[in-house]
């Protein structure tokens, strides 16, 4: 098996992923220095993401997870939330910290941020490492942002097709003829 599809391209490369993780992670930890949030890493895609930021972060923190579904094996949301894993622990007074890897059409965090909301928290804040805003159909606040990045279908740092190409230390663009031949 490929480790790559044949003409996917570099968007984001491992260098630059890294610094950027490190900038963010130092810019949450200042703005929670004295405090202890629960960063809640939206499961599959943001531990990738998550794992790198908390080994930069300073200031105290919790973390757990939170499993959805919109997609399927589709590179398109089907618009229906499902929550297939929420929270182990009472939320409630506390600071969140939704950990995301991309933000696409914002349905499913949309529906995530309610959810939480709902759970009498202290705050909620939204860190992703890829924020794809021309593809938003529902908005939502974002604080803390990796890379704004085109209307392109991406793989590769905890993002996957089909469960594909997580494992790539990259961001790369799936070409349409990479998605058809493997779809087939």
């Amino acid at each position: 098996m490929s480790t790559r599809a044949n003409s996917m391209r570099t968007l984001i490369n491992t260098e630059s992923i890294a610094i950027r993780t490190r900038q963010l992670a130092e810019e949450i930890s200042r703005d929670y220095e004295g405090r202890v949030p629960v960063l809640v890493g939206l499961l599959k895609g943001s531990v990738y993401f998550l794992s790198d930021l908390i080994r930069y972060m300073s200031c105290e923190h919790e973390v757990d997870f939170i499993s959805i579904s919109s997609y399927g094996s589709s590179t398109e949301s089907s618009g229906i939330v499902r929550m297939l894993k929420d929270l182990e622990r009472d939320v409630s007074g506390r600071d969140l910290i939704i950990v995301e890897d991309i933000i696409d059409s914002g349905i499913s965090l949309d529906y995530i941020c309610r959810n939480l909301a709902s759970r009498n928290i202290r705050s909620l804040r939204i860190c992703t490492l890829l924020d794809k805003r021309d593809r938003r159909e529902r908005e939502v606040d974002v604080h803390y942002v990796g890379f704004i990045i085109p209307n392109e279908f991406v793989v590769g740092f905890g993002l996957d097709f089909a469960e594909r190409f997580r494992h790539l230390s990259e961001i790369a663009v799936m070409e349409s003829e990479d998605l058809e031949n493997i779809s087939e």
